[in-house]
């Protein structure tokens, strides 16, 4: 039992925007839909909810076909980025609206709007009206609203996105405690690689209108299978080098040289493109098989409490995470340290051939 999407297909004047989906999700299951901005996710959404019909393909909920129903006759329920409340209704009766619109009786209505207000923390805040509410409460009230209906699918389009850093972390710590109670298929949809994976579950990361790579949220982060997952699902996108492997040493953007071992031992002769994230390149030595990269500064860019220093060396641009607010002057020379352990490796056709912990 569960939401089956066979060879779904959306065009919109001739412009493709999903090819040929297919993925199921079971009942009580957490997923996370990763792709970048008009990667599909909201039109995936939006067909998965009845809002918008496929061109082609059929969904099937719990083995029925759902495919040309309306929004109005499923057991669905969505969450968009923005706040989107019944302004001159209170939030009392803003959650209750599609309990109402079923015909429940008065008394459950009261139980389940007061018990979903509590859950989200909005339980002092059902007499005003959205107007007087911050961001923050406006969009645990368009939750609420969706997950008192306790439906089948629970679809939540980038509900965060338009929050502060705070208040996100703080939602997402409660989200994934509400999912884990509810027997629903939850369908979650971000750009954000962190927040992927703090929700854990399974993902489908998409990529202009495709399915690049489906599985349980920290198989696929470890182990992206071709080159452009592993930038979809890396913040900032993941760090290429080329480089050539002899029986008896790795040479990398043609100069940074080291021995093979652990799962780059097995690779044959030839060319590759080797891959490492941003927070596994260091200013420092940290082991003593780290190889060092001689770079220059193009840019030292602070967010937050850390800083992400774009660095080149030849023709090869690099971004280092560096933990803490730290100045570098531009066009300054800079050493920078990657160990062997931490590089994906792929082929000429982009996909993964090794991966740090396992062997392909």
């Amino acid at each position: 039992m569960g939401l089956l999407l066979q060879n779904i297909n959306k065009i919109v004047s001739q412009e493709t925007h999903l090819n040929a989906i297919n993925l199921e999700f079971t009942r009580g299951s957490r997923n996370v839909i990763l792709g970048r901005t008009l990667a599909g996710k909201t039109s995936l959404l939006r067909i998965m909810a009845g809002l918008d019909r496929p061109t082609s393909g059929r969904l099937l909920l719990n083995d029925r076909d759902v495919t040309g129903i309306s929004v109005r006759k499923r057991n669905v329920a969505m969450v968009y980025q923005q706040f989107v409340n019944y302004p001159s209704l209170t939030i009392y009766n803003n959650i209750a609206s599609p309990l109402k619109l079923g015909g429940m009786a008065k008394a459950e209505i009261d139980r389940r709007v007061r018990e979903t207000a509590s859950m989200l923390r909005i339980e002092h805040l059902l007499d005003r009206l959205p107007a007087e509410l911050s961001g923050g409460q406006q969009q645990r009230t368009a939750i609420a609203r969706a997950l008192v209906k306790r439906t089948d699918l629970l679809l939540m389009d980038e509900p965060l996105v338009n929050l502060d850093y705070k208040l996100r972390e703080e939602l997402r710590v409660e989200l994934q405690a509400i999912f884990k109670e509810r027997e629903a298929i939850v369908v979650y949809t971000t750009t954000e690689p962190a927040e992927a994976l703090m929700l854990g579950g399974n993902i489908v990361v998409l990529d202009e209108g495709q399915v690049v790579q489906t599985g349980p949220t920290p198989d696929v982060y470890h182990h992206p299978a071709t080159l452009k997952v592993a930038e979809v699902f890396s913040d900032p996108p993941i760090n290429y080098m080329e480089g050539h492997v002899e029986k008896d040493g790795i040479s990398l953007i043609g100069a940074i040289q080291f021995s093979p071992s652990g799962h780059l031992s097995s690779l044959d002769p030839g060319d590759y493109t080797f891959g490492v994230r941003s927070n596994h390149l260091f200013l420092n030595r940290q082991d003593e098989s780290d190889a060092e990269i001689q770079a220059r500064v193009e840019l030292a860019e602070i967010n937050g409490s850390e800083t992400f220093i774009h660095i080149s060396h030849e023709n090869t641009s690099l971004v280092v995470q560096d933990e803490g607010i730290h100045p570098h002057k531009i066009g300054a020379q800079i050493n920078v340290f990657v160990n062997p352990n931490h590089l994906f490796v792929y082929d000429h056709a982009g996909q993964l051939i090794a991966s740090p912990g396992k062997r392909l």
